[in-house]
């Protein structure tokens, strides 16, 4: 048997969704090469695989489950304390390639990754350095930071003292009266970035980089305001919601129409200033000033800017907010005249059944897609129509479990291979398309479980829909095992036919 058909099989029964754990805990073995971590990372597991692949010896597939991304997190809670340190670091940094829709870790995987030791017994990485990729990977809720505040591990409040513009004014204050000297001194430091003074003082010792991000959210003292204003470096002024009033006004006023319409947003401008910018020469600020009528609060402010001026093709991450506009201005917004607060309103995922439907029929393209992106409820025939139209959003639309994965043989001849071999696996289709010119189709067509045993064999002896056939769902459990048997290196004995 030639090598090359082997590792076609190897790979398609790696990734055969009916395969039995027996199957699978055979591609474990150390034989089996680089299989059995890329089926570790790629897909869904059984429980009695994962608890294999857990105490596995060989660290590659223990960092390979740790970047899985169809498992639920809790599932790797043992790897948080694994010895080695890289895996800990894979499981720090989250699944590869990251999905859009960032999934928090567990608590008690954060807590113990947080309040680490060391780096592992393998001394690539240290303790430290697998905090800094688990901060990068957003995989931390904004919950969670609020709740390390009142935590019982000292760590860990020193931890929240570090973010503290995500507490709320009794977490400040009882960590600034924390039993623990070193907690009491970390919010100390921490609250520099409400003191406006500590502010300015702090600010010529910080990168170039960061200083954007500390004058637009950090209380400003009234020099460095004016210094701002004086070097021009108001963009990031108009997004601070600890501006005083006085200069949000004169951010309004700005010479420069792009820097007035940035500040036309915010919530805490006072009326005459609202009525100067509804008058405004410019288009752009008039249709901001209007866009988002008062009163507004800083969760309405954030909701709608994190939907303009994406574009269609965007594929940002999706992630937890700190905070959430209420449940009834979302419902306003799915029936305004304004675009803009039409897509804020598609990302809600509480959106009632009847406003959705109206939202997938919705003339602007981009609050289709949002909606499509965000809402678990968005109906099958849209997440078809943006799969099909729109191809950046078709590693994430593959992931929901809305997605129509039947009724698509229409598309069968769709010039678009991504396309046709979404249809190829229809099982509904009569005759799957297992000649196409297109590898990724022809693999989706050996792969679908209409195909007749007959066929099916014929096409494991083809190496251009080997791998399709391996993965057949209707392949039986006792040819997984023949195939197993038949490559060298494939697998060990199974204990029994499961």
């Amino acid at each position: 048997m030639s090598d090359a058909l082997c590792d076609l099989w190897l790979r398609g029964v790696a990734f055969n969704p009916a395969a039995p754990s027996g199957v699978l805990i055979r591609l474990l073995e150390r034989a089996a090469g680089a299989v059995a971590p890329l089926m570790c990372k790629g897909r869904d597991l059984p429980d009695a695989v994962i608890e294999a692949a857990v105490r596995h010896p060989v660290r590659a597939i223990r960092s390979a489950l740790a970047e899985n991304r169809h498992l639920d997190p809790s599932r790797l809670v043992p790897l948080a304390t694994d010895p080695s340190g890289i895996v800990r670091y894979r499981l720090a940094g989250g699944p590869l390639p990251r999905p859009r829709r960032v999934r928090p870790l567990p608590d008690s995987i954060l807590v113990t990754l947080l309040t680490a030791q060391d780096g592992g017994e393998d001394g690539v990485v240290t303790e430290h350095e697998i905090v800094q990729e688990l901060m990068f990977s957003r995989q931390i809720p904004p919950s969670f930071y609020r709740s390390m505040a009142g935590h019982e591990h000292p760590g860990l409040r020193i931890r929240a003292a570090r973010e503290w513009q995500s507490l709320s004014p009794a977490h400040r204050e009882a960590l600034l009266d924390d039993p623990d000297p070193a907690v009491r001194e970390a919010a100390q430091k921490g609250s520099w970035e409400l003191d406006p003074e500590a502010v300015e003082a702090k600010l010529p010792s910080i990168g170039s980089l960061s200083k954007p991000f500390v004058l637009g959210r950090c209380a400003l003292s009234p020099a460095l305001v004016e210094q701002c204003f004086a070097d021009g470096i108001v963009d990031p002024l108009t997004w601070n919601p600890h501006l005083p009033a006085d200069a949000v006004a004169r951010l309004a006023r700005h010479p420069d129409a792009r820097v007035r319409e940035m500040a036309a947003a915010r919530p805490d401008l006072r009326p005459e200033v609202v009525a100067e910018l509804s008058r405004d020469p410019d288009e752009g600020v008039r249709s901001r000033a209007r866009l988002h009528p008062f009163p507004r609060t800083w969760a309405e402010y954030a909701a709608i800017q994190r939907v303009r001026g994406h574009g269609p093709d965007c594929v940002c991450p999706i992630v937890e907010p700190a905070t959430q506009p209420s449940p009834e201005w979302f419902a306003s917004c799915a029936t305004s005249g304004e675009p803009e607060l039409r897509r804020a309103a598609a990302t809600w995922p509480g959106l009632p059944a009847v406003l959705i439907d109206a939202l997938a029929q919705d003339d602007d393209e981009e609050v289709r897609i949002l909606l499509a992106c965000h809402q678990p409820l968005a109906p099958p025939r849209l997440l078809l129509d943006v799969f099909i139209t729109r191809p950046a959003h078709r590693p994430h639309l593959l992931t929901l479990s809305a997605f129509p994965h039947t009724g698509l043989a229409g598309l069968v001849s769709h010039p678009d291979p991504e396309v046709r071999a979404l249809a190829a696996a229809d099982p509904a289709l009569p005759a799957p398309p297992v000649d196409d010119p297109d590898e990724l189709v022809r693999r989706a067509a050996a792969a679908n479980p209409g195909l007749s045993s007959q066929v099916l064999e014929a096409l494991l002896s083809d190496p251009r829909t080997a791998e399709g056939a391996a993965a057949n769902p209707s392949l039986p459990v006792h040819r997984m095992h023949a195939l197993l048997d038949r490559c060298p290196n494939g697998g060990g004995k199974p204990a029994h036919d499961t």
